[in-house]
């Protein structure tokens, strides 16, 4: 028969605790473990390996849909910054073209207008 002795660390669950609170959180489950984990530490309560679990879980569950959310937003916004990136690349190598045709052309007419002057 084997045991798993798990130790938690009272102060990095209080700052886990501390941190969510900051959120606003409409979430009926992650509500609930925000409350009784905040019982627990502020009674000084045994924190149990069950008590911790069933926080994490909570926890891991609220902000998991939002962590890949913002991933596929970055994703999709760093997919559009690469398109502007090629546009732009693209605009810079066109308007050399003109400026250069610009330029090409200024010549031509001049040539034209110092001709027609003598």
């Amino acid at each position: 028969m084997s045991v798993t002795v798990t130790i938690v660390d009272r102060e990095a669950v209080r700052a886990l605790w501390t941190e969510v609170q900051g959120f606003y959180v409409r979430d009926r489950r992650l509500k609930r473990a925000q409350s009784v984990m905040e019982q627990i530490l502020q009674n000084h309560a045994e924190l149990t390996g069950e008590a911790v679990r069933q926080y994490l879980d909570a926890v891991r569950g609220y902000f998991s849909g939002f962590h890949r959310e913002a991933k596929h937003h970055l994703q999709r916004i760093d997919r559009r910054l690469e398109q502007l990136a090629q546009l732009q690349f693209n605009a810079t190598a066109e308007r050399g073209v003109a400026n250069r045709r610009l330029e090409i052309t200024q010549s031509v007419l001049s040539r034209v207008e110092s001709l027609q002057k003598t």
